[in-house]
């Protein structure tokens, strides 16, 4: 296809078409566009998307363009052409793996035979490349690639390669040095221990999930319950008979579906399923950012298990890792020979604690790559969303270093301006090709708008994780009950900073390992105060604002710290304590769904309000949930002491209130102290003010809700209403339908 109009006047902005955003990006045509057109943000008169473009982009354009104008055609990889080295020298070449890789010559799945595979990689300081692998008995012989100009990118066709075949890339560094390395863009990679790459190609995938991505930014608004069940998908369950006992993407997309529907969460995070190749870094040492990781099958399979999940409602979440490498002689470390991906001077290449190396964020090529896997993961897997790892690593340049163990940066600060850069482009990336997918940091420090939007000044992030609170909340819990009155301000003191971020709430994998022990075993007191305790806290979390995350297994109260070894604890569900705390979390999930006083308002300052929190010496908080201004709001009373207290609440109108939830109820395994399923709050005072004489149970949290105006009552049933709303009964949310033992 020729270009049209590139004989164009030298003007200092043209236009070039291009599909809507989140499509992927072709030029199709270049012209000037009249004002109206202008003015219309790019719209064309033609129907065409057009964005602006320079004078030294429509030079690189002319005599590129023939060839040029798709990435794929029938499979085939087209020659690298100038304007895809113009974009991958800018580092905004963001189908870079529609380029390099391993793309096997022909259709798949069709009659147009393989004839053989096209291998492209960046490697600009080697001094030779060659393929090696199944196809030529890994010696590198008549398999040697060739540089394209000056992008130190290494190109070539290997007619004997075929789909399926492993291989490596033998590169000569400067020095003389041979280096066989997995390749950086592989799609699939061989099983550990083993270390190869394998041919797989940007293959089809007949994909049956319209519907959800047309609702996912809708369902993944702010104003939307999110409640997200972290899994590592190698110990979420084994069965004997299977390599290391894991179950492969088909079984995992059946089984952990059901059981997400049933438990009621919304969506699935992974830990990092791309190709690693230490089992115990449970992912986060990654060596194949481009590979779903083999040990649970290929990634067609894994596309099976994310479009079954959306099927069936559930989002799909990964966690990503662009902060940090392994040093693995097969991965990216030295590279080529040099320190390309890396830093050279280890002040600033590598990471202290974790004796891995930091990514060179001033490379273009280097936040290319890291940008492109990305969308890889969004365009080719559909996943809704990336939780970014260690970001507070990426900010600092002395994180986690002494004085002397950093180099400052050019105004002489701590700040990492090159990872704030990349950051910034990568969330706007995002957000401009993929409306609605979630960006999500880990970031554990008090960096200044984290989720302000980066034309704010922000880094662009959706959410961020709130480890203060979790933190704060943990430590208070572990806290004997007697001495919490000393600690009060640990439990309130979240909501004196939630309003600057959008903050989710998690209780991860990261505190249920390295001898912390798990949640139940955290807590305090004899086993009955224990369980009550967990109860509170997961109460306590889904009605605080802010989205929800728990890691697998803590809905099933284990006593066993959590390892990537074995499955988690099943048979505990024969014990009705354990089963109470799945159910509870049942119960919460659907709490969270049913009522949007509980999700609309996380981040609108309308959206919580405490009713009394400075009652330090009996440790008794409430506070309101609404979902707007004019809605009738949710009242939380939560008691952190083993004692009972008897409280009249102040309420904002007077009128029967349904209790909703009661973690004491027997059914969740408690002691089932409470109030009936309809409390009463009668107006005192001349003011119109309401209170709720509330008998509140031990280590517990009711949730409460106004169903109708109070009725004309007479002495006697006064009475006989006062004493009505201290029986002991089970909770609205405990009369539905269940996780059964069998479910799981």
């Amino acid at each position: 296809m020729a270009l049209p109009d590139l004989e164009l006047p030298q003007r200092k902005v043209s236009w070039v078409a291009s599909p809507a955003v989140g499509k992927r990006w072709r030029a199709v045509g270049m012209r000037r566009l009249s004002f109206e057109e202008r003015t219309a943000g790019g719209l064309g008169a033609d129907g065409a998307s057009y964005r602006a473009i320079g004078s030294k982009e429509i030079a690189a354009l002319r005599g590129a363009w023939e060839g040029s104008s798709r990435l794929m055609t029938d499979g085939k990889p087209m020659p690298l052409s100038s304007f895809d080295q113009f974009l991958f020298g800018k580092g905004e070449h963001w189908e870079l793996y529609g380029k390099l890789g391993a793309h096997p010559v022909g259709r798949p799945a069709s009659s147009v035979p393989e004839k053989g595979v096209v291998f492209g990689v960046w490697a600009p300081n080697a001094t030779s490349v060659q393929v090696i692998g199944d196809f030529n008995r890994w010696t590198g012989d008549l398999a040697t690639l060739q540089p394209v100009g000056s992008t130190g990118i290494w190109w070539g066709i290997v007619p004997e390669a075929r789909r399926g075949d492993r291989y490596k890339y033998r590169i000569q560094a400067p020095n003389g040095q041979v280096l066989d390395k997995a390749d950086p863009m592989a799609f699939s990679s061989e099983l550990p221990p083993g270390t190869a790459s394998i041919v797989e190609g940007l293959q089809p995938f007949t994909w049956q999930d319209e519907e959800w991505l047309e609702r996912r930014r809708e369902r993944q608004g702010l104003d939307r319950p999110l409640s997200i069940y972290e899994v590592h998908l190698g110990s979420w369950q084994q069965e004997s008979g299977r390599p290391s006992g894991w179950l492969d993407y088909p079984t995992l997309a059946e089984r952990l579906v059901a059981y997400c529907l049933e438990m009621g969460f919304t969506h699935l995070e992974l830990l990092p399923i791309s190709e690693h190749p230490f089992t115990g870094s449970w992912g986060y040492q990654t060596t194949g950012y481009y590979s779903p990781t083999s040990r649970y099958g290929t990634p067609q399979q894994f596309k099976q298990f994310v479009d079954h999940c959306h099927r069936h409602g559930i989002g799909v979440l990964i966690d990503w890792v662009p902060a940090h490498f392994p040093r693995d002689g097969h991965g990216l470390r030295q590279f080529d020979g040099t320190a390309l991906y890396e830093h050279e001077d280890p002040r600033q290449g590598e990471h202290p604690d974790w004796g891995t190396l930091i990514f060179n964020y001033g490379r273009n090529e280097v936040c290319n790559f890291l940008i492109a896997n990305a969308l890889y993961w969004m365009e080719q897997f559909h996943i809704d969303g990336l939780r970014v790892d260690a970001v507070a690593s990426m900010l600092y340049l002395d994180y986690s270093r002494r004085q002397g163990e950093w180099i400052p940066n050019r105004y002489g600060g701590r700040e990492n301006l090159e990872a704030i850069a990349f950051l910034k482009k990568l969330n706007s990336v995002i957000a401009a090709r993929h409306p609605g997918v979630l960006t999500i940091a880990e970031e554990s420090t008090a960096w200044p708008g984290v989720t302000r939007p980066v034309d704010e000044g922000g880094l662009g992030f959706g959410l961020k994780w709130n480890m203060g609170w979790m933190n704060d909340t943990l430590s208070y819990f572990r806290k004997d009950p007697i001495h919490r009155r000393f600690h009060h301000d640990s439990l309130t003191f979240s909501m004196m900073y939630h309003h600057s971020e959008r903050f989710l709430l998690p209780f991860s994998h990261d505190e249920v390992v390295h001898g912390k022990g798990t949640l139940l075993a955290q807590m305090p007191g004899d086993r009955w105060q224990k369980f009550a305790n967990l109860r509170l806290l997961l109460a306590y979390q889904w009605t605080h604002p802010g989205k929800k995350l728990l890691f697998m297994g803590n809905e099933l109260a284990g006593w066993n710290e959590w390892s990537e070894s074995r499955p988690l604890e099943w048979d505990l569900l024969q014990w009705a304590p354990h089963r109470g705390i799945q159910r509870l979390v049942c119960d919460l999930n659907r709490l969270l769904v049913e009522y949007p006083q509980l999700s609309r308002g996380d981040y609108d300052p309308r959206g919580f309000e405490w009713v009394d929190c400075s009652d330090r010496q009996e440790s008794l908080v409430s506070y309101l949930r609404r979902a707007d201004e004019a809605g009738e709001p949710l009242l939380v009373v939560c008691n952190f002491t083993p004692v009972v207290r008897h409280r009249k609440v102040p309420v904002p109108r007077p009128g029967v209130y349904r209790e909703l939830l009661n973690t004491d109820s027997e059914y969740y395994g408690g002691s089932n102290v409470g109030n009936s399923t309809s409390g009463l709050a009668q107006a005192t005072g001349g003011n119109g003010q309401a209170m709720l004489d509330l008998t509140v149970p031990p280590l517990a949290a009711l949730v409460f809700q106004w169903r109708s105006n109070l009725p004309e009552l007479g002495e006697g049933q006064e009475a006989t209403a006062a004493s009505n709303s201290s029986a002991a009964s089970g909770t609205v949310m405990a009369d539905r339908s269940r996780v059964s033992p069998e479910a799981t």
